[in-house]
């Protein structure tokens, strides 16, 4: 047994200690050096592979039309990169010199605007340079663009060995173009790539759409940064609107078309459909004429105009007449020769320069649009108390601000009367001041001056006489969906029960028709429902400028709806335009028109039976011909034959039988007088006529071609063998 040499071993041992010491002591000198002198520095690198915190953005809910079409979807749109030193450092330069021809071809066939040699003249710039950020097209492209980019060669490879990536974007986009484009909204481009809404529905109800942010943090493992969930985002809800994509799309497609006629040339289009019974608004378009002759949606005019509505207010005016008592449907003004004085300003009809009107009933003031008529039966019962009045025209609820969720939605301006300690009455002017209520003032706001009405307020009051009384808030979203379930309502708000009383509006109803059916918006009507509504016609004035400023611009409308004895749409044109000629029935009523009529026949569900003439003859009388082919054909089409075929047909004779409506003749059985009968072949080909005729032992001439419309030898005469019979025929 060898014994233990500690004078040998000892020693080793102690220098292996003493070495692991020192070791010990150098780690944690150095750790300590680390912590302390080479802290800031560390703490960088650590930045620099990971990321605490990162906020990650919901997917944005969608806006969709009433019966579920997109209109605003989120998708993915992608920038394409080439790093270049990636490449190098890959080794794969050879490789990108073999396939730099092809890929730029295939580039060329994608983006069709740059040439191969364009692609690689660019590129080639880029890996002189080294640049790892490159730009391989300069736009945002899809996801299958994309897509097909990457199958590229070199492309398709790995980030780090071909130096292809991207950078990825939340993008809006439209399936429906620039169908109702400022209704629905914009979005624009943020500093932190994201996207932020700009206005209409995607900036009223973006607390609904953006969804909640999520955060995660990111660690780099294996050259590689991982994303490590934290708060996972809450994407955004759905919202339903009320627009409809075939009413939006037929309405714009109708006012562009009258904007665009040489004797209109207008400057602003404007057109609003909305549900009688709901106040849903099915479409609303807002056109403008851009510097480059093109009209696009720049502006919701809709609801931000601020007016002076013209003739269309003097419905509201009348109401308000009839509503008191001050008046009836009877009551006859004199509106003289078209010119009538007014406080020291001429009143004048639009028809002055042929003699005017002379005396008018109520109704016919609105019928023909009388400038006079309205504003003496308004200025004759409320002269001496104005404040009466436009307390009335409150009561009609077209001045009430609807709230309408679109920004830049402005309430209507109306102003109102006061009378001071001393009598006079003051109102107050565009700019809050108060000034003294003018003689004039009166005369001219009962035909819609001194008011500022947008097109959605006027519309809404008339849907509301559709309607019998019952005014409804304008609807423009009416749910909010997520993962397809129903989170939130929005139901239909009636903001007034009654409008005027039930006599006010019985007849406020009849004479709008008889506008349309006999005054001045027949242009407006159909043949084939019925119309009610009101022109309107009024020079817009240019502020301080005047009316006058820059030549004379019009405003141009026709509000109204249809059908008129069961109203379920109301719509509302507006034309702004500048110069003559001018007619508020003649151009917005032409678009109304068109407009409803289009309406009327996408709703029109009709049965095909409806298209069946009652003089037609569905199951001819089946002549003389094969029995078994006849009750085939017959039994094909579904046509019952009644009794069914007996005895036995063994020659060609016997074959055949005479089929008369449901009864089947057998020629065996067929009395011997009938068959000694000249027959009546009118109406027949020309092959069952020769046979029928043959058959019984007459000879037979033809002429022509077709069916027999006559035949020479009378029916019913008695046979004569041998006989000729001469048989014209005719298609």
């Amino acid at each position: 047994m060898t014994k233990f040499d500690s004078k040998n071993i000892m020693p080793r041992f102690s220098a292996i200690a003493i070495l692991l010491t020192l070791s010990a002591l150098c780690i944690v000198g150095k750790a300590l050096y680390i912590m302390t002198v080479e802290h800031d520095y560390w703490m960088k690198v650590a930045d620099r592979v990971k990321r605490d915190s990162v906020s990650v953005a919901p997917a944005r809910g969608n806006i969709l039309s009433c019966d579920g079409q997109l209109l605003a979807s989120s998708m993915p749109e992608y920038k394409m990169f080439m790093d270049f030193q990636a490449l190098h450092e890959a080794g794969n330069d050879s490789l990108w010199d073999a396939k730099v021809d092809s890929i730029c071809l295939c580039l060329h066939q994608i983006f069709p605007e740059k040439t191969a040699a364009q692609f690689k003249h660019d590129l080639s710039k880029g890996r002189r340079q080294r640049k790892r950020h490159w730009p391989v097209w300069p736009y945002r492209v899809n996801f299958n663009i994309y897509t097909e980019v990457k199958t590229l060669p070199v492309f398709r490879l790995s980030m780090l060995k071909g130096g292809f990536h991207n950078e990825e974007y939340n993008s809006r986009i439209r399936p429906n173009g620039s169908l109702a484009q400022r209704t629905v909204g914009d979005m624009f481009q943020a500093k932190d790539n994201g996207r932020t809404p700009r206005c209409g529905l995607e900036l009223s109800y973006d607390s609904i759409l953006r969804g909640t942010n999520g955060i995660i943090h990111r660690r780099k493992v294996l050259n590689k940064f991982l994303d490590i969930m934290d708060t996972p985002p809450t994407n955004g809800a759905d919202i339903v609107t009320t627009i409809d994509i075939n009413m939006q799309d037929l309405a714009e497609r109708a006012l562009l078309k009258e904007l665009k006629l040489p004797e209109v040339n207008g400057n602003v289009g404007v057109a609003i459909v909305m549900e009688v019974a709901t106040g849903d608004v099915k479409a609303i378009v807002n056109l403008e004429k851009c510097v480059d002759g093109k009209y696009r949606e720049i502006h919701n005019h809709a609801v931000s105009d601020l007016l002076e509505p013209g003739s269309v207010f003097k419905t509201a005016s009348i109401m308000t007449a009839l509503d008191d008592g001050v008046v009836d449907t009877t009551y006859r003004v004199d509106t003289g020769n078209g010119v009538w004085p007014m406080y020291g300003r001429q009143m004048k009809d639009h028809n002055w320069r042929k003699g005017g009107y002379q005396w008018l009933t109520l109704p016919q003031t609105l019928m023909v649009s009388s400038n006079i008529g309205v504003s003496r039966i308004i200025d004759d019962h409320y002269r001496d108390n104005p404040e009466r009045f436009v307390r009335g025209i409150y009561r009609t609820g077209i001045a009430d601000n609807l709230h309408v969720p679109l920004v830049g939605a402005a309430p209507p301006v109306i102003p109102i009367p006061k009378k001071d300690k001393h009598g006079q009455y003051w109102r107050k002017n565009v700019y809050g001041n108060y000034v003294p209520w003018a003689k004039t003032d009166l005369p001219w706001m009962s035909i819609g001056y001194m008011t500022q009405i947008p097109p959605i307020s006027t519309l809404t009051f008339y849907n509301a006489i559709a309607n019998n009384g019952r005014m409804m808030k304008p609807r423009l979203v009416k749910q909010v969906v997520k993962d397809g379930e129903v989170i939130k309502e929005f139901p239909p708000v009636v903001m007034r029960e009654h409008i005027c009383k039930e006599k006010t509006l019985r007849e406020i109803q009849t004479i709008l028709e008889h506008v349309v059916s006999r005054g001045l918006g027949k242009r407006a009507g159909s043949k084939s429902f019925k119309v009610a509504g009101k022109t309107g016609t009024a020079q817009i004035s240019q502020g301080t400028a005047g009316y006058k400023a820059g030549g004379t611009h019009y405003l141009l409308s026709f509000a109204g709806f249809f059908p008129a004895d069961n109203p379920r749409y109301s719509c509302i044109v507006c034309i702004q335009k500048s110069g003559l000629p001018a007619s508020g029935g003649g151009m917005s009523g032409a678009v109304f028109h068109e407009i409803s009529e289009g309406i009327m026949a996408q709703s029109l569900k009709l049965d095909v039976k409806d298209s069946r003439d009652s003089a037609s003859v569905f199951v001819p009388d089946v002549k003389w011909g094969n029995v078994g082919a006849a009750q085939f054909v017959l039994n094909s089409f579904g046509i019952p034959t009644g009794t069914s075929w007996t005895g036995s047909f063994t020659t060609p004779i016997w074959g055949k039988a005479e089929i008369k409506g449901n009864k089947q003749v057998d020629l065996v059985r067929t009395p011997l007088y009938k068959r000694t009968a000249v027959p009546d072949v009118k109406g027949m080909g020309a092959s069952d006529a020769v046979y029928t005729l043959e058959v019984r032992g007459l000879k037979v001439k033809l002429s022509g071609r077709g069916k027999v419309v006559s035949q020479s030898v009378a029916p019913g005469s008695k046979v004569v063998k041998g006989q000729v019979c001469q048989l014209h025929l005719e298609n």
